[in-house]
């Protein structure tokens, strides 16, 4: 278990950027990839980004693809979702998730996480 904290949520206009921060807690964080999920009114979780251990590998969903970007800063335990050119589509809240598994392989599906932050909100108007 690995104990994360969310914070950068907020309401923005369509369009604008938001700046996601994860911090970890532990010596450990650095062993684990770390996702990016979120969760609409009414709808299942979803994926949205996943970064490596190492930070050298990374995969989005098609659909914030080339507008979101995750990174890490291992020294520092944490993780960053950067979100450019909102939509109101974006608007969820979002989850940062510890990959259940070590080593270089990483998932996609909540099931493959095993540590959870609170959430912090997103709402992106129209």
């Amino acid at each position: 278990q690995v104990p994360l904290v969310e914070s950068g949520g907020g309401l923005v206009q369509a369009g604008g950027s938001l700046r996601l921060s994860c911090a970890a807690s532990g010596r450990t964080f650095s062993s684990y990839a770390m996702g990016w999920f979120r969760q609409a009114p009414g709808k299942e979780r979803e994926f949205v980004a996943v970064i490596s251990w190492s930070g050298v590998s990374t995969y989005y969903t098609d659909s914030v693809k080339g507008r979101f970007t995750i990174s890490r800063d291992n020294a520092k335990n944490t993780v960053v979702l950067q979100m450019n050119s909102l939509k109101p589509e974006d608007t969820a809240v979002y989850y940062c998730a510890a990959q259940t598994q070590l080593g270089p392989i990483i998932f996609n599906s909540p099931a493959d996480f095993g540590s959870w932050g609170q959430g912090t909100q997103v709402t992106v108007s129209s």
